[in-house]
């Protein structure tokens, strides 16, 4: 086999290998992190001032997983107070796992969850809400067993 046939054959395992590189990469799906990301990105200015007005608050919104419910627990500046709002559980490793819900809150200011309604896993827990036409917002990472 003379330097020619051997210089073609390396091209053509090279062109098979990209081929075949390419056909995987084609069967691996790719989830953005937001479909709607240029609406998104317009109202993020509200996601800023949300964030502002809740680091203003005396204490943060505290998440934590309690047997078979997700505890929310809003500041106590919101206690009494009529929240009216939204819950998006984000997993960032697969789009079919988020979920949204409905801020409802008692009292106390506390939201329970039915923690099997949420796949296992890692999440980004997103709380949008407002009181008395002020904006708050808040993100915390949440480990669901």
């Amino acid at each position: 086999m003379n330097f020619g046939n051997k210089l073609l054959l390396v091209f053509a395992v090279f062109a098979c290998l990209m081929a075949y590189m390419t056909y995987r990469c084609f069967g691996v799906p790719v989830d953005l992190v937001s479909n709607d990301y240029y609406k998104d990105e317009i109202s993020y200015q509200d996601v800023i001032d949300g964030t502002k007005n809740a680091n203003a608050l005396s204490e943060k919104v505290s998440i934590k997983q309690q047997g078979v419910k997700v505890v929310i627990q809003l500041p106590n500046e919101m206690k009494s107070q009529t929240t009216k709002g939204t819950i998006l559980f984000y997993c960032p490793s697969n789009l079919k796992d988020d979920r949204h819900f409905d801020l409802v809150t008692d009292g106390n200011g506390i939201d329970e969850i039915d923690a099997q309604q949420i796949s296992k896993g890692h999440y980004t827990v997103k709380i949008d809400w407002k009181v008395n036409n002020k904006h708050f917002y808040s993100e915390q990472p949440l480990q669901v067993l």
